[in-house]
This record gives structure tokens, C-alpha cells and sequence, in this order.
């Protein structure tokens, strides 16, 4: 028998959350507290039992393209026996109930059998996701003429002065739809503060590089957005800032440092690799129109 119901207790969520880490083990996943202060109105976070035992969980929340998200995970040795049907069923009633005419999920791009199991319910390939790794060592951060660079930890006030230029940043991906409220922006990036810069041109921000906690590793972090201003492009401040924050990983206890970019986003692929970040993994957006 399947039971699928909404998690409401610290146990529950932390439960939900055991699920994320065994299903995505290479992906940072939050900790509790980020997750239930990440929790909208009318987001749904489920578990999935299969005769009585933990088999998988599910999420339905807004994505930054205005659509639904949808994460229907079945524990790998659960699979096969309709928990992750009833899962996405369930989700995709859940956002259809809130006004939701379209859903995006994500899936490994090596997971063959969850790849069959998105096309089969009509989900259709939108991109890829590429994942980067750096196996930490020592780097002497190159200056760019003209450019003081700052902590987030030493100047906080600019972490909400960068949003207008992560704006336009985010415009740049190959993301349709893509719109990252300031709310989300101040929320979610920057949790490692000391390891997250800020580029100055005088005054003018001209560059950003955010850093996120591993919530349970501390010898691993994750890149948010490094963004740029497009008249300062080409002249290596985007390499001048991870530069300092592999610098600040490695004096700080960090030893493997993780990035995402885009099919459409070759140019910070190419940054990264020149830094010596290796590609690790892949992941494949899918999306399709409500209701299933």
C-alpha cells in the first residue's frame, strides 16, 4: 500500500530531506532551517511510505520561471512498484489547485530509468545542467587594473546593491522565463559571506561571486551566480573573483568547490575549466503543461 502525506513535524522534514541525500548525493542539499524558511504558502512537501516503510518524498513549489516545480524521488530500492506515479500525480493536483498551467522537473542525466519515467508522463527535454568540481588547492588571485575587491562579510550593505546587476546576469542565462525575486536573491546566496566577493569599479559594482555552505559537509561549498557587468566582460574579473574564493576555500577548510551552468553558457564552462574544474554531472530540465 502507498501513503503519501504532508510533512509537518521537524521529523518529517528531516526525513524529506534523507530522501534529497540519498536520491541527489552529489547536489548540496539544505539544512533544515533553510528548508522550512524556504517553504511558501503553497508549497506541499511530501512522503511517500510503501507498506508501512519510508520509500520516497515530494515537492511542489514555484520555480524562478513562474512555473511549477515538480520533484517527485522514490528511493532507488523502491522503485518500480508506482510510488513515484502516485508522487507525481499528487504534486501535479497540488499545483494545478494553485493556478499552475505548467510544471519543470529535473532529472540526472545518467539516471536512464527516471529520464523514460519524465517522457512517459509527456515531460519533454528544455536543457541541460552541467555540474563542475574543483578539488581545492592554493591560487594567488590576479588583480585587474582599476577593481577593489570586497567581502560580503565586510560590506554586507552590497549584497542587496548587487541585485541589479545579478538582474542582468540572470538575463543572460538560457533560462526562458527566468525571474529571481530580491526576496529569494537576499535569502538564498552569500551564506558564506567571507568566501563571497564583490568587485568595485570606484564606487559602481562591476562584479559578484557568491559562495553557499554545504549544509552537511563543511569541506565543501557551492557557487552561486558570478555575474560581470557586460562592459566589463573579457578583461578576467570573472576569473579575478573565484580566484578569490578557491583562495578563501583553501585558507578556510574547504577542499571541493561546486558549480552549475547551462547548455548555452560555454564561456563560464570555459572559465571554470581553465581553473581547473572538472565536469562531474549532468542534469536535464523537462517541463510540460498542466494538468497531466
Amino acid at each position: 500500500m502507498i501513503e503519501l502525506r504532508a510533512c509537518e513535524t521537524d521529523a518529517d522534514y528531516e526525513a524529506w530531506l534523507g530522501v534529497r541525500r540519498a536520491v541527489l548525493p552529489h547536489e548540496r542539499a539544505p539544512s533544515l532551517d533553510e528548508l522550512k524558511a524556504s517553504i511558501g504558502p503553497n508549497d506541499l512537501n511530501l512522503l511517500a511510505h510503501l507498506d508501512g516503510e519510508l520509500a520516497g518524498s515530494g515537492l511542489v513549489n514555484r520555480s524562478d520561471t513562474g512555473r511549477a516545480h515538480l520533484a517527485p524521488r522514490v528511493l532507488p530500492e523502491r522503485r518500480g512498484r508506482g510510488v513515484g506515479r502516485a508522487l507525481l500525480q499528487r504534486l501535479a493536483d497540488h499545483a494545478v489547485e494553485h493556478g499552475y498551467t505548467a510544471a519543470g522537473s529535473h532529472v540526472p542525466g545518467d539516471d536512464e530509468r527516471s529520464i523514460a519515467f519524465a517522457r512517459r508522463f509527456g515531460f519533454e527535454e528544455e536543457r541541460r545542467d552541467i555540474q563542475q568540481v574543483l578539488e581545492v588547492n592554493g591560487v594567488e588571485p590576479r588583480d585587474v587594473d582599476g577593481i577593489d575587491f570586497v567581502t560580503i562579510e565586510s560590506r554586507p550593505e552590497l549584497l542587496e546593491a548587487a541585485f541589479s546587476l545579478a538582474q542582468q546576469g540572470y538575463a543572460d542565462m538560457p533560462i526562458e522565463g527566468l525571474d529571481v525575486s530580491r526576496d529569494s536573491w537576499l535569502a538564498e546566496v552569500s551564506t558564506l559571506p567571507a568566501g563571497s566577493f564583490v568587485a568595485l569599479a570606484g564606487r559602481e559594482i562591476v562584479g559578484y561571486a557568491g559562495l553557499m555552505r554545504w549544509a552537511d559537509d563543511a569541506t565543501k561549498a557551492e557557487h552561486d551566480l558570478t555575474v560581470v557587468r557586460r562592459n566589463w566582460r573579457r578583461r578576467g574579473l570573472a576569473s579575478a573573483l573565484k580566484e578569490r574564493q578557491i583562495a578563501w576555500a583553501a585558507a578556510n577548510g574547504v577542499r571541493k568547490l561546486v558549480t552549475y551552468t547551462q547548455t548555452g553558457n560555454e564561456n563560464m564552462q570555459a572559465v571554470n575549466a581553465r581553473l581547473g574544474y572538472v565536469t562531474t554531472d549532468v542534469s536535464i530540465a523537462f517541463a510540460r503543461s498542466l494538468p497531466l
